[in-house]
């Protein structure tokens, strides 16, 4: 009996770039994504960790933003710890440690290849456009391919080496099951799972939205970190969430997939490095990679170290409340500090300390963080929320549905 008889497709081996782990076996290597003007290409590094039994397969993302320090540690470390178990995996962790390593290579939150979001050029079939997709969407369309396993209509067809790149990134058997986002949130930030709503129209049925979001329930509780839903729908359409790491896997291809947002950027939080880690095995246990006893000694309880939500109700993600008095912002509450609607969240005052506006709480909640800076002008933010949130988590992609 040959191999692929024994152990089915290519002999369980998963490939993606130069990574190539065959069962019980793990590998690193690097996914080409793009040409450089000069010379050579832009390469992702990938970690695949191929457990000895087969099973689902989890990803873990990380870096898209290049200034995300810790959610790059914890996919290092977490692969790393799955590689230390891979005789009791029932499946396997593929890791793309660093999304962005344009970002990376300037710790800063966009490339310089656009100065824009990096995180939202994801393919979405209802994205209307009449140029040919730029280079951070053909990379992006790219490691969707990979995640995925389909080869997206938008990822550079007008090119012979752009549907090279295409078809090489779809990579055998890395499909997919799962996938955790990891993020930093800003300066003295709550840690935080993000829990986006399941659309549905084209793309899939009321009912098919309902069982989809019920999976990605279970996964974001077993991550460990206070969880806090993402905007409202035509919210979410509007920053083009849904063309993000973890919107377009979700929304786009129905694979359950998150967003951890684990503090401050630029440098790792080690607390955070190990909720991060803990929360993957979380994840794992929850999906049935893994039995719960053997969770390497070295991995912590997910939710370790993190204070749990301040409130007991559901809340959602708001930036706010807005400014209508450019000036100086005074801060009245903490990140962690829950707050009851009509609360003064903070205070705006000129350059010489003379209160220009007192800015309070629209909704129940809690503080997620603040915005960075002590400036602020007419219509900025003065930080991000949490507040109480009684919608619904399956929703029509279109506002005319309802």
């Amino acid at each position: 009996m040959d191999e692929s008889d024994a152990n089915g497709e290519a002999g369980g081996r998963i490939e993606l770039g130069s990574a190539s782990a065959a069962p019980g076996t793990l590998d690193r290597g690097r996914l080409p994504v793009a040409e450089l003007p000069t010379g050579g290409a832009e390469r992702l590094p990938v970690v695949v960790a191929n457990g000895a039994e087969t099973g689902p397969t989890l990803w873990l993302t990380g870096g898209v933003h290049g200034d995300e320090a810790t959610g790059v540690a914890v996919v290092q470390d977490a692969v790393a710890a799955f590689g230390d178990c891979l005789a009791d995996l029932a499946g396997a962790v593929v890791a793309v440690p660093a999304v962005s390593p344009a970002g990376l290579r300037r710790n800063a939150r966009e490339t310089y290849y656009a100065d824009e979001d990096p995180n939202r050029h994801f393919p979405d079939a209802d994205a209307e456009s009449a140029r040919p997709p730029k280079l951070q969407e053909r990379i992006d369309a790219r490691l969707y391919a990979a995640i995925t396993g389909e080869v997206p209509d938008d990822a550079g067809e007008s090119a012979d080496d752009s549907r090279e790149f295409a078809v090489e990134t779809v990579g055998t058997n890395a499909a997919a099951d799962a996938l955790i986002d990891c993020h930093t949130a800003g300066v003295g930030s709550e840690p935080f799972a993000i829990r986006d709503r399941v659309l549905y129209g084209d793309r899939r049925s009321e009912s098919e939205a309902a069982a989809l979001s019920e999976d990605l329930g279970r996964l974001v509780d077993a991550f460990g970190l206070p969880v806090v839903r993402e905007y409202p729908a035509a919210e979410y359409v509007e920053e083009s969430l849904q063309r993000s790491t973890a919107g377009a896997v979700l929304n786009e291809a129905g694979i359950p997939a998150f967003t951890a947002e684990l503090g401050a950027h630029s440098v790792v939080d080690d607390a955070l490095l190990d909720a991060g880690v803990a929360g993957a095995f979380g994840v794992a246990v929850e999906l049935g990679l893994l039995d719960s006893v053997d969770v390497p000694e070295s991995v912590s309880e997910p939710g370790v170290g993190v204070d749990p939500a301040p409130v007991e109700f559901p809340v959602r993600r708001f930036r706010g409340p807005t400014t209508d008095d450019s000036g100086l912002v005074r801060h009245r509450v903490a990140a962690g500090d829950a707050f009851a609607e009509g609360d003064v969240l903070a205070s705006v005052v000129d350059a010489a300390g003379a209160e220009r506006a007192t800015l309070r709480a629209d909704s129940d909640g809690y503080v997620l963080g603040r915005c960075e800076g002590l400036a602020v002008y007419e219509g900025d933010p003065i930080g991000s929320l949490a507040v109480r949130d009684d919608g619904d988590l399956v929703v029509p992609r279109d506002a005319d549905e309802e």
